[in-house]
């Protein structure tokens, strides 16, 4: 199964226009597109956001009638729907069902652009999406905004962070390989203080689509991972991580846009130059703009973690500079979930 790239990403959000304004507002991304049940969108309005290479489309529930008002009962705003961009989205859904997919959404043509969807994990679906170069996204239930920009500084999806609870680690990857054709590229078992994960990342033999896939060790103290499960009640994704080019500028245009960044105490900073040598930035800027740095043998990454706007503490996001470097930060990672330590010990203080 040739899988090319993120096609889109669906969110299902109690308030579209709210959830929509916010991502424009913080991340620079400009509206597309509406549809509504006035265009043919049965029980549910949904706003087209777009940036380079990355579509987002924002869906909320009118009334009962679709499955977003059950999804944001269960598990507050996240993503639903990972759209795979595919030459033919019917041969890929009839493969993927014979492989042992659980179907969704048969097969279904907008114009030239064709749909079909599967499980994932959890209630995340994946949807087949082919289309024609230059086709607009569903024509007949997306209405195009005319004069729409794609500019910004965010330039395509990295990779998900998907939490599963303990146990499903290993039957999610065989089904990921064994569905989707993807190969698992790395694995990490990440110790936190008292508390442990395991990680595995699969990938689509493209390179454009990455899932790094990461259960709780329920051996070790109950830390963030578990919190997660069971905040968000059940699997799902944890964070987006958007590429950019120069992610010094995207965190100076996202903290003046509001977007509130995790902090990184000073301590981090001051092994990094014997650590890692010259990332490209002075070390006072990363610190002064909490990026986190590191190498591999292909090159430097960059990279940041908002905190999560959501009443849950569930989804946040990432940006992303890779300056060659293939892989995910094994040294940032333990950074990171100290952060989000530092964040959930906060709210438990009512101090955000």
């Amino acid at each position: 199964m040739e899988i090319h790239s993120v096609d889109h990403i669906e969110l299902y959000v109690e308030d579209a226009e709210k959830a929509s304004n916010e991502l424009c507002e913080s991340f620079g991304f400009t509206v597309h597109g509406r549809g509504g049940p006035d265009t043919g969108l049965e029980g549910r309005t949904s706003v087209l956001l777009r940036q380079h290479d990355i579509a987002l489309v924002v869906t909320s529930a009118i009334g009962d009638g679709h499955r977003a008002a059950e999804y944001v009962r269960r598990h507050g705003d996240g993503i639903a729907v990972v759209g795979l961009s595919v030459d033919d989205a019917c041969a890929a859904f009839a493969e993927a069902v014979a492989r042992g997919a659980v179907p969704t959404a048969e097969p279904e043509a907008f114009g030239e652009v064709v749909f079909a969807s599967v499980e994932g994990f959890g209630d995340v679906e994946h949807r087949f999406t082919s289309r024609p170069a230059g086709a607009p996204f569903a024509p007949g239930i997306i209405e195009q905004v005319a004069g729409a920009s794609s500019a910004g500084l965010l330039k395509s999806v990295d990779h998900l962070a998907v939490c599963v609870p303990a146990g499903e680690l290993g039957e999610t990857v065989r089904r990921y390989r064994e569905i989707f054709d993807f190969d698992q590229t790395f694995e990490e078992r990440i110790i936190v203080g008292s508390q442990a994960m395991d990680s595995k990342v699969v990938q689509s033999a493209s390179g454009k689509v990455t899932l790094t896939i990461i259960e709780p060790d329920t051996t070790r103290a109950r830390g963030q991972i578990d919190e997660f499960v069971g905040s968000h009640g059940g699997a799902g994704v944890q964070h987006i991580a958007f590429l950019t080019e120069d992610i010094t500028v995207a965190v100076r245009a996202g903290t003046g846009n509001g977007v509130r960044f995790l902090t990184t105490p000073p301590s981090y900073y001051e092994d990094l130059p014997s650590r890692l040598g010259s990332v490209g930035f002075p070390v006072e800027t990363l610190q002064e703009l909490n990026i986190l740095a590191d190498r591999d043998h292909s090159g430097v990454m960059l990279q940041i973690f908002t905190e999560s706007r959501h009443a849950r503490r569930t989804l946040f996001y990432e940006l992303i500079d890779r300056r060659g470097a293939r892989t995910f930060g094994s040294n940032n990672i333990k950074a990171l979930y100290e952060a989000v330590e530092r964040q959930q010990a906060a709210d438990r203080a009512g101090l955000t």
